[in-house]
């Protein structure tokens, strides 16, 4: 951990250093999310350089006369978080802190990008409820939580118009129910300026052939499978020989006969994948 993320300050210690009352600063922690970063269940809640940093910023702005809500939003975005801090972002999903998870969400990917943020913050956390599952059972209402917080936060990426002569199609298979990951590489694209047409999860074959037709000239189309249950090779034949296609998810690993689709395994790949073929 970077020093200046240590928590080490006392909500009186910073009230005393910022100026403000220590209920304000705990008014502005529960209600705008600016406050101790570093906070870990059972443990006396401790600033660090960082958080007093923004606390400060808000401060300033808020006297420059700012509206608290829209000072907490430029103050938190001002300080680049700890990169890839899955243990403040599974410590917000236990709690079920929505606040905290968006805050730690939004701001990891104002500072590095959706590719960084879910390879080094979304896939670990969720990779660790489904093990404390696995484990103990339960937590069903934690994944969800974080999911919601997830989708939440990558809709924030704006909708960029599509390409002309290409449209990349982002579509679940028939039944496939996690769209997530789609929504991820949806932000990506935006990230890079390139549009795509999200059909979300569970989508059946004739909507996909219909939408395929629907575009002008051509689509490159990534379907998502999560598990073997859906990974539909009636879907990808569907497609077209006409068609690229790229498959994504754990779904397709055991399928037979997937060429002449592509296989991407990871985020990045899929990013590259739909920027290097529209």
């Amino acid at each position: 951990m970077n020093d200046a993320d240590t928590p080490r300050y006392t909500v009186r210690v910073v009230a005393e250093r910022v100026g403000v009352p220590t209920a304000t600063l705990r008014s502005w922690s529960q209600r705008y999310g600016v406050g101790p970063s570093q906070h870990r269940a059972g443990r006396h809640r401790l600033y660090s350089d960082n958080d007093i940093a923004v606390v400060q910023h808000m401060h300033q702005l808020i006297g420059q006369g700012t509206s608290a809500r829209s000072a907490a939003r430029l103050a938190s975005g001002s300080v680049a978080p700890r990169r890839g801090d899955v243990e403040a972002l599974l410590s917000a999903a236990f709690e079920l802190d929505l606040a905290a998870l968006g805050r730690l969400l939004e701001t990891h990917l104002r500072h590095f990008g959706v590719v960084d943020t879910w390879d080094l913050m979304v896939r670990p956390a969720f990779a660790a409820v489904v093990s404390k599952q696995d484990e103990d059972g339960g937590c069903v209402d934690v994944e969800h939580a974080l999911s919601w917080a997830v989708s939440r936060s990558l809709h924030a990426a704006p909708l960029m118009r599509i390409d002309a002569s290409t449209t990349v199609i982002l579509a679940c298979t028939a039944r496939e129910a996690h769209v997530l990951p789609l929504e991820a590489l949806r932000a990506a694209l935006a990230e890079r300026g390139r549009g795509a047409l999200m059909l979300g999860a569970d989508v059946p074959v004739a909507a996909l052939t219909e939408a395929i037709g629907r575009v002008t000239p051509s689509a490159r189309v990534v379907l998502w499978s999560h598990t073997a249950d859906t990974a539909d090779m009636d879907m990808v034949a569907a497609a077209g020989a006409d068609t690229d296609v790229a498959l994504g998810g754990t779904g397709w690993d055991a399928a037979a006969g997937v060429a002449p689709a592509a296989r991407v395994h990871s985020l990045r790949e899929a990013v590259d994948w739909c920027v290097c073929h529209s």
